[in-house]
């Protein structure tokens, strides 16, 4: 049983109130929530910490609210799984600021769980461009042989001595990180009861507090691009996507 959860907070930095943003006749987090709908997992549900978000799915899906002070879509997304009350295996993490996300895209990573061992689980896509790998905003994996996650890492590793830089995406396969999440939900409850960790603070990524408490984090490849929506700017590129 996989739950499939889509974390939505009004107050955005960058975007205040963009679950609820029109994108042709519907919201984002409408069009979040139908595309994961389509997608194998058992249930979908929005967690939100705002009545006009709770409200307005209501209409259309089901809907938990959550408290307003979690530092992240993990924790909410522990809070939301025991407001369900069903017993569950897994749980993904559903990036409610992706309104083209593909229901593909979600089984692929449904699928490694599978085998019911895996902790926790990301996806990845291959960079194949200088300009890619060196990009901040990326985050960038390191891999073992069985595409367990070493590090992330918003700098490239590993660094290739005696190539030029320009080359290096030719010379390893370098992958970024594609920010949906799996979680058995007895390491969910583990990571959210987990201090602020060095890694995570340094790089401002979550999943370095897990690295660095022994969690194994599998990643599993896709070709699906995300279009993430940060910032107004980001709706109207995506406008014209549709």
């Amino acid at each position: 049983m996989i739950l499939g959860i889509i974390p939505a907070r009004y107050a955005s930095t960058r975007f205040p109130g963009k679950p609820l943003v029109d994108i042709k006749g519907k919201s984002m987090i409408q069009r979040v929530y139908e595309q994961a709908k389509k997608s194998s997992l058992n249930k979908i549900i929005v967690a939100t910490d705002d009545a006009r978000i709770y409200n307005h799915v209501k209409m259309f899906g089901e809907v938990v609210m959550t408290e307003a002070n979690h530092p992240s879509g993990t924790d909410r997304c522990w809070e939301a799984l025991q407001e369900t009350k069903e017993n569950y295996q897994y749980v993904i993490n559903i990036q409610g600021d992706e309104p083209l996300i593909n229901a593909a895209q979600i089984d692929e990573l449904a699928q490694v769980l599978k085998d019911k061992t895996t902790e926790l689980a990301t996806q990845m896509i291959k960079i194949d461009s200088h300009e890619m790998l060196f990009n901040q905003g990326e985050v960038k994996i390191v891999l073992n042989e069985n595409n367990e996650a070493l590090y992330f890492s918003r700098s490239v590793i590993p660094f290739i001595k005696n190539v030029d830089e320009k080359d290096w995406h030719k010379h390893h396969n370098y992958y970024r990180h594609v920010g949906m999440y799996a979680y058995r939900t007895d390491i969910l409850e583990k990571i959210t009861q987990l201090p602020v960790s060095t890694l995570e603070k340094a790089e401002s990524l979550e999943q370095l507090r897990w690295l660095q408490n022994g969690f194994k984090i599998k990643c599993v490849e896709t070709n699906f691009e995300s279009h993430c929506i940060d910032t107004p700017e980001d709706l109207q590129a995506l406008l014209h996507l549709l």
